[in-house]
């Protein structure tokens, strides 16, 4: 049998996320995990450089990278839905994880003990996972914020919902980024260009 791991990881791309809600830019699983990384890498970043921390930014980045890649073989559940009750939540959370022995068993022997990591958190790392997770809802909040501005009311609830869930987190790096970075995405291309 082939090696079909990376050929399903490049069908990122055809799974569509926020498929409950009218979008004006559709955006993929593809898109949003690299959005993820660069995101989880910068929040690595800023504990390191601001709050005294010692976590490998770049292995950071690498787990955003991979953390929806399950989505391949299960479609992006709606939050909604995903979080209905902890019965489903359960529930899914062992559909990915079959999902993610599936990928992996796509992947040849002698390299595949390096993919469980990346395809199946475990608690070694999760410290960088819950990084990983401030930057999906940041990430989450950044589509939020375009859709707004692209006169699409009906990202409004999830917008404040997601605020409201980066906040609860209690992540200060997370904090820093709202703060610092969050403000150049309401600008045009044109504000974003000019110099100070």
């Amino acid at each position: 049998m082939s090696a079909r791991f990376f050929a399903f990881i490049s069908r990122m791309k055809y799974i569509d996320r926020w498929a409950l809600m009218r979008n004006t830019l559709t955006e993929n699983i593809s898109e949003h995990s690299l959005e993820t990384a660069f995101i989880a890498h910068v929040l690595a970043v800023i504990r390191n450089k601001r709050f005294g921390g010692s976590v490998n930014a770049e292995r950071c980045a690498l787990l955003a990278m991979y953390h929806d890649v399950s989505e391949i073989i299960t479609g992006d559940l709606p939050t909604p839905v995903k979080y209905y009750n902890p019965e489903i939540r359960s529930i899914y959370n062992e559909i990915e994880l079959k999902a993610a022995d599936r990928l992996l068993g796509y992947l040849p022997e002698d390299i595949r003990e390096e993919y469980v990591p990346l395809l199946k958190p475990d608690s070694g790392e999760a410290e960088l996972w819950r990084l990983v997770k401030a930057a999906d809802k940041i990430s989450a909040y950044i589509k939020c914020i375009e859709e707004r501005r692209m006169g699409n009311d009906d990202f409004a609830t999830a917008e404040k919902a997601t605020l409201d869930a980066i906040y609860a987190m209690e992540l200060s790096e997370a904090e820093v980024f709202l703060e610092e970075f969050i403000p150049a995405y309401t600008l045009t291309l044109d504000e974003q260009s000019d110099s100070d």
